[in-house]
């Protein structure tokens, strides 16, 4: 565990310029962050994944776009309910909507976060809840759907949808 939380910390310090602080959303933190090279942060996510599954001996996963449209959906989706939950304003559940998108396989989890931070400052924190953990490491997914959405007040909304 302590090679994966320096794992996590070198490519945190490495990646940090992607995000760019803003004055405070009122949110007690004192900075939030706005996404720029938006194209970028599915990959970096992706890597970072990738990582933290080589160091538990997990086979990597690939970015799919029928799960990165699923998540894509989700967050935006909790930005308009506000709130973080695994279910959508119309009730769909997480394998609801990986159907719609004409997704095959069989969804394994779904992690979520609603924060001021960027993406590897929420993936350090799925790394220390043993559920979200669980997800990410799951030794049976292939796939992976990462996206989010962002508020004009610089709340995010993160989802991640890891399948076989």
């Amino acid at each position: 565990m302590k090679r994966v939380i320096l794992i996590l910390m070198a490519t945190v310090m490495t990646l940090a310029a992607a995000c760019t602080p803003t004055t405070d959303s009122g949110q007690g933190s004192g900075k939030s962050y706005r996404i720029r090279n938006a194209d970028k942060v599915q990959l970096r996510m992706l890597d970072s994944v990738n990582a933290l599954r080589q160091a538990a001996s997990a086979a990597p996963v690939q970015l799919n776009a029928q799960l990165n449209a699923a998540a894509a959906t989700h967050s935006r989706d909790m930005g308009v309910q506000n709130r973080p939950w695994h279910f959508g304003s119309d009730g769909s559940s997480p394998l609801d909507r990986v159907a719609r998108t004409g997704y095959t396989g069989t969804v394994q989890g779904e992690n979520i976060s609603e924060t001021y931070e960027n993406e590897l400052q929420t993936l350090t924190a799925w790394m220390e809840d043993a559920s979200t953990r669980s997800v990410i490491l799951d030794p049976k997914a292939i796939n992976m759907g990462f996206s989010w959405y962002q508020e004009a007040n610089g709340k995010i909304w993160w989802t991640l949808v890891m399948a076989n």
